[in-house]
Protein backbone atom coordinates (compact mmCIF):
# COMPACT_ATOMS: atom_id res chain seq x y z
CA UNK A 1 0.00 0.00 0.00
CA UNK A 2 3.02 2.30 0.26
CA UNK A 3 4.47 2.08 -3.27
CA UNK A 4 3.16 3.44 -6.57
CA UNK A 5 4.32 2.77 -10.13
CA UNK A 6 5.83 -0.10 -12.14
CA UNK A 7 9.09 1.25 -13.58
CA UNK A 8 9.26 4.59 -11.79
CA UNK A 9 8.28 3.57 -8.26
CA UNK A 10 7.57 5.99 -5.43
CA UNK A 11 7.52 4.53 -1.93
CA UNK A 12 6.45 6.86 0.89
CA UNK A 13 6.77 6.72 4.67
CA UNK A 14 5.77 8.72 7.73
CA UNK A 15 2.75 10.00 9.64
CA UNK A 16 1.08 13.34 10.19
CA UNK A 17 2.50 13.86 13.68
CA UNK A 18 5.65 11.77 13.40
CA UNK A 19 9.21 13.09 13.17
CA UNK A 20 9.17 13.28 9.38
CA UNK A 21 7.62 12.11 6.16
CA UNK A 22 9.63 11.06 3.14
CA UNK A 23 10.05 8.85 0.14
CA UNK A 24 12.25 6.77 -2.11
CA UNK A 25 11.91 7.21 -5.88
CA UNK A 26 13.36 4.20 -7.68
CA UNK A 27 13.83 3.77 -11.44
CA UNK A 28 14.68 7.40 -12.16
CA UNK A 29 17.21 7.50 -15.05
CA UNK A 30 20.78 8.67 -14.57
CA UNK A 31 22.10 11.86 -16.10
CA UNK A 32 19.12 14.15 -15.49
CA UNK A 33 19.89 17.58 -14.06
CA UNK A 34 17.92 18.02 -10.82
CA UNK A 35 16.62 21.52 -10.15
CA UNK A 36 16.18 21.58 -6.36
CA UNK A 37 14.67 25.08 -6.51
CA UNK A 38 11.87 23.66 -8.66
CA UNK A 39 11.36 20.78 -6.21
CA UNK A 40 10.98 23.23 -3.33
CA UNK A 41 8.73 25.55 -5.33
CA UNK A 42 6.31 22.69 -6.00
CA UNK A 43 6.22 21.76 -2.31
CA UNK A 44 5.61 25.42 -1.46
CA UNK A 45 2.48 25.39 -3.63
CA UNK A 46 0.99 22.59 -1.50
CA UNK A 47 2.29 23.49 1.95
CA UNK A 48 -0.21 24.55 4.64
CA UNK A 49 -0.49 27.78 6.59
CA UNK A 50 -0.26 30.17 3.64
CA UNK A 51 -3.77 31.62 3.52
CA UNK A 52 -7.22 31.70 5.10
CA UNK A 53 -8.32 29.13 2.53
CA UNK A 54 -6.13 26.38 4.03
CA UNK A 55 -5.29 24.92 7.42
CA UNK A 56 -3.38 27.19 9.79
CA UNK A 57 -0.80 24.48 10.46
CA UNK A 58 2.53 26.01 9.45
CA UNK A 59 5.10 23.68 7.95
CA UNK A 60 8.24 24.73 6.11
CA UNK A 61 8.05 21.56 3.99
CA UNK A 62 11.75 21.84 3.24
CA UNK A 63 12.91 18.88 1.18
CA UNK A 64 16.25 17.26 1.98
CA UNK A 65 17.57 14.97 -0.75
CA UNK A 66 19.51 12.11 0.85
CA UNK A 67 20.63 9.99 -2.09
CA UNK A 68 20.48 9.42 -5.82
CA UNK A 69 21.72 12.90 -6.79
CA UNK A 70 25.40 13.83 -7.12
CA UNK A 71 26.61 17.30 -8.06
CA UNK A 72 23.10 18.21 -9.20
CA UNK A 73 22.64 15.20 -11.50
CA UNK A 74 20.66 11.98 -10.96
CA UNK A 75 22.86 8.90 -10.58
CA UNK A 76 20.31 6.24 -11.56
CA UNK A 77 20.21 4.90 -7.99
CA UNK A 78 17.24 5.32 -5.63
CA UNK A 79 16.49 8.95 -4.83
CA UNK A 80 15.79 9.24 -1.13
CA UNK A 81 14.36 12.40 0.42
CA UNK A 82 12.85 13.55 3.70
CA UNK A 83 10.57 16.38 4.84
CA UNK A 84 10.59 17.05 8.58
CA UNK A 85 7.38 17.81 10.49
CA UNK A 86 7.78 21.04 12.43
CA UNK A 87 4.39 22.24 13.67
CA UNK A 88 2.40 19.36 15.13
CA UNK A 89 -0.11 20.02 17.91
CA UNK A 90 -0.91 16.48 18.98
CA UNK A 91 -2.80 17.60 22.11
CA UNK A 92 -5.54 18.93 19.82
CA UNK A 93 -6.48 15.29 19.22
CA UNK A 94 -6.50 14.03 22.83
CA UNK A 95 -10.29 14.32 23.09
CA UNK A 96 -10.83 11.97 20.11
CA UNK A 97 -8.32 9.32 21.13
CA UNK A 98 -11.08 6.70 21.36
CA UNK A 99 -13.56 8.27 18.92
CA UNK A 100 -14.10 7.62 15.24
CA UNK A 101 -14.33 10.97 13.44
CA UNK A 102 -17.27 11.02 10.97
CA UNK A 103 -16.10 10.91 7.35
CA UNK A 104 -12.53 9.93 8.25
CA UNK A 105 -10.57 6.69 7.90
CA UNK A 106 -10.40 6.21 11.70
CA UNK A 107 -13.01 3.45 11.74
CA UNK A 108 -11.68 1.45 8.80
CA UNK A 109 -8.03 1.71 9.91
CA UNK A 110 -9.03 0.47 13.36
CA UNK A 111 -11.02 -2.43 11.92
CA UNK A 112 -8.11 -3.43 9.66
CA UNK A 113 -5.18 -3.06 12.06
CA UNK A 114 -6.75 -3.06 15.51
CA UNK A 115 -4.73 0.05 16.32
CA UNK A 116 -4.60 3.60 15.01
CA UNK A 117 -2.63 6.79 15.41
CA UNK A 118 -5.27 9.32 16.49
CA UNK A 119 -2.91 12.30 16.07
CA UNK A 120 -4.22 13.85 12.91
CA UNK A 121 -5.05 10.48 11.42
CA UNK A 122 -1.48 9.21 11.38
CA UNK A 123 -0.68 7.51 8.09
CA UNK A 124 -4.14 8.25 6.65
CA UNK A 125 -3.56 12.00 6.91
CA UNK A 126 -3.23 14.13 3.78
CA UNK A 127 0.09 15.25 5.28
CA UNK A 128 1.59 12.30 3.40
CA UNK A 129 0.69 13.90 0.07
CA UNK A 130 3.63 16.30 0.40
CA UNK A 131 5.81 13.31 -0.46
CA UNK A 132 3.74 12.63 -3.57
CA UNK A 133 4.20 16.26 -4.63
CA UNK A 134 7.96 15.88 -4.25
CA UNK A 135 7.92 12.64 -6.24
CA UNK A 136 5.80 14.29 -8.91
CA UNK A 137 8.23 17.21 -9.10
CA UNK A 138 11.08 14.78 -9.83
CA UNK A 139 8.86 13.19 -12.49
CA UNK A 140 8.21 16.60 -14.08
CA UNK A 141 11.95 17.27 -14.26
CA UNK A 142 12.19 14.06 -16.30
CA UNK A 143 9.16 14.99 -18.42
CA UNK A 144 10.77 18.35 -19.20
CA UNK A 145 13.36 16.44 -21.23
CA UNK A 146 10.54 15.48 -23.62
CA UNK A 147 8.49 18.70 -23.53
CA UNK A 148 5.61 17.12 -21.62
CA UNK A 149 3.66 19.56 -19.44
CA UNK A 150 1.23 18.73 -16.62
CA UNK A 151 -0.89 21.32 -14.82
CA UNK A 152 -4.08 21.54 -12.79
CA UNK A 153 -6.64 24.09 -11.63
CA UNK A 154 -9.77 24.22 -9.52
CA UNK A 155 -12.81 24.03 -11.78
CA UNK A 156 -15.50 24.10 -9.12
CA UNK A 157 -16.14 24.83 -5.44
CA UNK A 158 -19.52 23.71 -4.17
CA UNK A 159 -22.10 24.89 -6.69
CA UNK A 160 -19.74 27.45 -8.28
CA UNK A 161 -18.44 26.03 -11.57
CA UNK A 162 -15.84 27.45 -13.97
CA UNK A 163 -17.15 28.42 -17.40
CA UNK A 164 -13.66 28.39 -18.92
CA UNK A 165 -10.37 26.69 -18.11
CA UNK A 166 -7.72 29.40 -17.81
CA UNK A 167 -4.61 27.58 -16.59
CA UNK A 168 -2.51 30.74 -16.71
CA UNK A 169 -4.99 32.42 -14.35
CA UNK A 170 -4.86 29.39 -12.06
CA UNK A 171 -1.10 29.82 -11.65
CA UNK A 172 -1.62 33.26 -10.15
CA UNK A 173 -4.71 32.42 -8.14
CA UNK A 174 -4.58 32.04 -4.37
CA UNK A 175 -6.87 29.02 -4.68
CA UNK A 176 -5.65 27.85 -8.14
CA UNK A 177 -9.02 28.78 -9.66
CA UNK A 178 -9.44 28.31 -13.40
CA UNK A 179 -12.29 30.84 -13.43
CA UNK A 180 -14.63 32.67 -11.03
CA UNK A 181 -11.97 33.00 -8.35
CA UNK A 182 -13.84 35.51 -6.20
CA UNK A 183 -17.05 33.48 -6.17
CA UNK A 184 -15.15 30.33 -5.27
CA UNK A 185 -13.31 32.15 -2.47
CA UNK A 186 -16.62 33.41 -1.10
CA UNK A 187 -18.02 29.88 -1.13
CA UNK A 188 -15.04 28.56 0.86
CA UNK A 189 -15.23 31.38 3.42
CA UNK A 190 -18.99 30.91 3.88
CA UNK A 191 -18.42 27.26 4.71
CA UNK A 192 -15.53 28.13 7.03
CA UNK A 193 -17.53 30.77 8.89
CA UNK A 194 -20.31 28.22 9.39
CA UNK A 195 -17.70 25.85 10.95
CA UNK A 196 -18.33 23.60 7.95
CA UNK A 197 -16.48 22.65 4.75
CA UNK A 198 -17.14 22.42 1.01
CA UNK A 199 -16.20 20.10 -1.85
CA UNK A 200 -14.35 20.95 -5.06
CA UNK A 201 -13.49 19.68 -8.53
CA UNK A 202 -10.09 19.88 -10.20
CA UNK A 203 -9.16 19.66 -13.88
CA UNK A 204 -5.72 18.33 -14.82
CA UNK A 205 -4.38 18.56 -18.35
CA UNK A 206 -1.37 16.84 -19.87
CA UNK A 207 0.16 18.43 -22.95
CA UNK A 208 2.55 16.88 -25.49
CA UNK A 209 2.36 13.33 -24.15
CA UNK A 210 3.36 10.97 -26.98
CA UNK A 211 0.78 8.61 -28.42
CA UNK A 212 0.86 4.96 -27.41
CA UNK A 213 1.33 5.31 -23.64
CA UNK A 214 -0.60 2.67 -21.71
CA UNK A 215 -1.65 -0.92 -22.27
CA UNK A 216 -4.67 -2.07 -24.23
CA UNK A 217 -6.14 -4.32 -21.54
CA UNK A 218 -5.09 -4.57 -17.91
CA UNK A 219 -2.92 -1.50 -17.41
CA UNK A 220 -4.77 1.14 -19.37
CA UNK A 221 -3.53 4.71 -19.12
CA UNK A 222 -6.95 6.04 -18.15
CA UNK A 223 -7.38 3.28 -15.56
CA UNK A 224 -4.01 4.08 -13.98
CA UNK A 225 -4.69 7.82 -14.01
CA UNK A 226 -8.08 7.22 -12.41
CA UNK A 227 -6.52 4.95 -9.78
CA UNK A 228 -3.84 7.56 -9.08
CA UNK A 229 -6.44 10.28 -8.55
CA UNK A 230 -8.75 8.04 -6.52
CA UNK A 231 -5.78 7.31 -4.28
CA UNK A 232 -5.60 10.96 -3.19
CA UNK A 233 -7.21 11.67 0.18
CA UNK A 234 -10.84 12.78 -0.16
CA UNK A 235 -11.33 11.97 -3.86
CA UNK A 236 -14.68 10.34 -4.64
CA UNK A 237 -14.90 10.43 -8.45
CA UNK A 238 -12.71 10.82 -11.55
CA UNK A 239 -13.65 11.59 -15.15
CA UNK A 240 -11.58 11.31 -18.34
CA UNK A 241 -12.54 13.59 -21.22
CA UNK A 242 -16.33 14.00 -21.35
CA UNK A 243 -16.60 11.63 -18.40
CA UNK A 244 -20.15 11.13 -17.14
CA UNK A 245 -21.48 13.41 -19.90
CA UNK A 246 -20.61 10.69 -22.43
CA UNK A 247 -23.35 8.46 -21.00
CA UNK A 248 -25.94 10.99 -22.19
CA UNK A 249 -24.47 11.39 -25.69
CA UNK A 250 -24.88 9.53 -28.96
CA UNK A 251 -21.98 7.94 -30.77
CA UNK A 252 -22.23 10.56 -33.50
CA UNK A 253 -21.65 13.23 -30.83
CA UNK A 254 -19.00 11.48 -28.76
CA UNK A 255 -16.81 9.98 -31.49
CA UNK A 256 -13.62 11.89 -32.30
CA UNK A 257 -13.43 12.00 -36.07
CA UNK A 258 -10.14 12.56 -37.91
CA UNK A 259 -8.80 14.37 -40.92
CA UNK A 260 -5.32 14.58 -42.46
CA UNK A 261 -4.14 16.78 -39.57
CA UNK A 262 -5.33 14.28 -36.95
CA UNK A 263 -8.19 14.34 -34.45
CA UNK A 264 -10.90 16.94 -35.08
CA UNK A 265 -12.30 16.81 -31.53
CA UNK A 266 -11.21 15.36 -28.19
CA UNK A 267 -14.24 13.99 -26.36
CA UNK A 268 -12.12 11.00 -25.33
CA UNK A 269 -9.79 13.23 -23.34
CA UNK A 270 -6.65 12.13 -25.14
CA UNK A 271 -7.02 8.40 -24.45
CA UNK A 272 -8.43 5.72 -26.78
CA UNK A 273 -8.42 1.99 -26.06
CA UNK A 274 -6.43 2.61 -22.88
CA UNK A 275 -3.59 4.35 -24.74
CA UNK A 276 -2.73 8.00 -25.29
CA UNK A 277 -3.76 9.39 -28.68
CA UNK A 278 -1.33 12.31 -28.70
CA UNK A 279 -4.14 14.78 -27.99
CA UNK A 280 -4.44 16.78 -24.79
CA UNK A 281 -5.24 14.48 -21.86
CA UNK A 282 -7.99 15.87 -19.63
CA UNK A 283 -8.87 14.54 -16.17
CA UNK A 284 -11.50 15.87 -13.79
CA UNK A 285 -11.12 14.89 -10.13
CA UNK A 286 -13.85 15.42 -7.55
CA UNK A 287 -12.98 16.02 -3.89
CA UNK A 288 -15.50 15.58 -1.09
CA UNK A 289 -15.92 18.27 1.59
CA UNK A 290 -13.23 18.12 4.29
CA UNK A 291 -14.55 15.67 6.90
CA UNK A 292 -12.90 17.68 9.72
CA UNK A 293 -15.53 20.26 10.63
CA UNK A 294 -16.19 22.18 13.83
CA UNK A 295 -19.78 21.08 14.33
CA UNK A 296 -20.92 18.52 16.91
CA UNK A 297 -21.59 15.19 15.18
CA UNK A 298 -22.88 11.84 16.34
CA UNK A 299 -20.41 8.98 16.18
CA UNK A 300 -19.14 5.86 17.95
CA UNK A 301 -16.13 5.13 20.13
CA UNK A 302 -13.83 2.11 19.96
CA UNK A 303 -16.06 0.32 22.49
CA UNK A 304 -19.16 0.69 20.28
CA UNK A 305 -20.77 3.35 22.46
CA UNK A 306 -22.61 6.27 20.83
CA UNK A 307 -20.87 9.57 21.58
CA UNK A 308 -20.63 13.13 20.27
CA UNK A 309 -17.55 14.17 18.31
CA UNK A 310 -16.40 17.77 18.70
CA UNK A 311 -13.17 18.49 16.87
CA UNK A 312 -10.38 20.88 17.69
CA UNK A 313 -7.24 21.57 15.67
CA UNK A 314 -6.48 23.14 12.29
CA UNK A 315 -8.13 21.94 9.10
CA UNK A 316 -8.65 22.92 5.46
CA UNK A 317 -12.16 24.24 4.73
CA UNK A 318 -11.77 22.89 1.17
CA UNK A 319 -9.29 20.06 0.56
CA UNK A 320 -9.62 20.35 -3.23
CA UNK A 321 -7.52 23.52 -3.26
CA UNK A 322 -4.24 21.98 -2.12
CA UNK A 323 -5.48 18.70 -3.56
CA UNK A 324 -5.10 20.20 -7.04
CA UNK A 325 -1.32 20.31 -6.51
CA UNK A 326 -1.38 16.63 -5.53
CA UNK A 327 -3.44 15.77 -8.62
CA UNK A 328 -0.75 17.36 -10.79
CA UNK A 329 1.92 15.30 -9.03
CA UNK A 330 0.10 12.00 -9.48
CA UNK A 331 -0.49 12.63 -13.19
CA UNK A 332 3.21 13.41 -13.60
CA UNK A 333 4.20 10.16 -11.92
CA UNK A 334 1.85 8.13 -14.12
CA UNK A 335 2.99 9.67 -17.40
CA UNK A 336 6.69 9.44 -16.53
CA UNK A 337 6.22 5.80 -15.52
CA UNK A 338 4.49 4.89 -18.78
CA UNK A 339 7.10 6.72 -20.83
CA UNK A 340 9.84 4.64 -19.23
CA UNK A 341 7.80 1.45 -19.71
CA UNK A 342 7.17 2.33 -23.35
CA UNK A 343 10.88 2.24 -24.15
CA UNK A 344 10.66 -1.55 -24.35
CA UNK A 345 7.32 -1.65 -26.21
CA UNK A 346 8.83 -2.32 -29.61
CA UNK A 347 12.05 -3.52 -31.23
CA UNK A 348 12.82 -0.13 -32.73
CA UNK A 349 13.02 1.50 -29.30
CA UNK A 350 15.30 -1.25 -28.02
CA UNK A 351 17.62 -0.89 -30.99
CA UNK A 352 17.91 2.84 -30.31
CA UNK A 353 18.92 2.10 -26.72
CA UNK A 354 21.33 -0.76 -27.45
CA UNK A 355 22.64 0.23 -30.85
Amino acid sequence: MNSFGRKLILTTFGESHGVAIGGVLDGFPAGVGIDEEFLQAELDRRKPGQSKFATARREGDKIEVLSGVFEGVSTGTPIGFVIYNENQKSKDYDNIKELFRPGHADYTYFKKYGIRDHRGGGRSSARETAVRVAGGAFAQILLNEFGVQVESGVSGVGLIKAEKFDFEAAKGSEIFALDKENLMMDEILKAKQAHDSVGASVVTRILNAPSGLGEGLYDKLDARLAAAMMGINGVKAVEIGEGVKASAMRGSENNDCMNEAGLISNHAGGILGGMSSGAEILITTHFKPTPSIFLAQQTQDIHGKEVICELRGRHDPCIGIRGSVVATAMARLVIADFMLLNLSANLGNLKKIYR
